[in-house]
């Protein structure tokens, strides 16, 4: 199963959202070994509802809006912890009350969470599907709070979330699934090498470099904090994924601005990095062997 240029019911987002920028991460599409257990986990757990079906698989999202495609083959072969693929793919929610909403229906349900960060641009809970595929739950902090350096760069950090607080603004009215709204505002990849992913996703895809962490760097456009973020922190100098792989099998990332789509398959084409295209679709690998799709508008 692929993306599709199908169309979603519009949703009103601000201008400044993350997928309001010239280009962003739409869906995210994992292979799994246990198809019916999973897709149940992501319905109950984190809300989503089914969109469409196919004979190998499911694509998930939220009020029509796809944002998960979920298939299963007979020798997938679950993924090294050191296998670039993903780290996490990153849920956006509209507010921090429906971060609460969601912090209190994975209590309720004895969710064990990875952690949780207060990024300064945003709030963000980590988790991990039951076969072990990272997911940060977040809100957005209002752009007039965020801290933009003199190169363009923004001030992130990594400081503690106080959970408690959070969970005590939740709503008490039943939770009836992750709020309207919501959509992938960022992924985040393990690659082995970061000059690399550097060389690859701003010089050849022409994102922006907004951050660096040690053995990080995190990219995006339209200066919003990051659309993809790519880590060695489990992967330095890894060899790239092997096709029956569990874990990250694409991506998807849509561009609103048909110039910067031409640049970037424009770079493509002259460092020589296959892409095949069909209908408004540019399907490539890239250098770590994940499946990488680019959307026209």
């Amino acid at each position: 199963m692929q993306a599709t240029t199908q169309s979603h019911p519009a949703v009103s987002i601000p201008a400044d959202h993350a997928v309001a920028m010239p280009a962003y991460v739409e869906r995210s599409h994992l292979v799994v070994q246990d198809l019916p257990m999973v897709s149940n986990w992501y319905q109950r757990i984190l809300g989503l509802t089914p969109i469409e079906s196919g004979a190998n698989g499911e694509t998930l999202g939220v009020a029509g809006r796809p944002l998960l495609t979920l298939t299963t083959e007979r020798n997938a072969a679950k993924a090294p912890r050191s296998a670039p693929g993903l780290f996490h793919t990153a849920f956006l929610v509209p507010n921090r009350r429906d971060l609460a909403h969601w912090l209190a229906h994975a209590a309720h349900n004895n969710i064990r969470l990875q952690g949780a960060s207060d990024h300064l641009v945003s709030e963000a809970v980590y988790l991990a599907d039951p076969e072990g595929n990272g997911i940060e739950v977040y809100r957005d902090r209002s752009r007039g709070e965020w801290n933009y350096q003199p190169d363009g760069t923004v001030a992130m950090s990594t400081l503690p979330l106080d959970l408690q607080a959070l969970y005590d603004e939740a709503p008490k009215d039943h939770w009836e699934g992750i709020a309207e709204g919501t959509a992938i505002g960022h992924i985040h990849l393990q690659v082995s090498d970061i000059p690399q992913a550097d060389a690859f996703f701003r010089d050849a895809l022409g994102l922006d470099l907004m951050a660096r962490y040690p053995g990080a760097s995190f990219f995006a456009t339209g200066k919003y904090h990051h659309h993809v973020a790519a880590n060695i922190w489990n992967s330095r100098g890894a060899s790239k994924r092997q096709g029956n792989m569990t874990g990250l099998a694409d991506y998807t990332v849509r561009f609103n601005d048909p110039a910067k789509l031409a640049a970037a398959l424009g770079k493509l084409d002259e460092l020589e990095i296959p892409v095949s295209t069909e209908g408004s679709v540019h399907s490539l690998v890239d250098p770590w062997g994940i499946g990488l799709l680019l959307v026209a508008p």
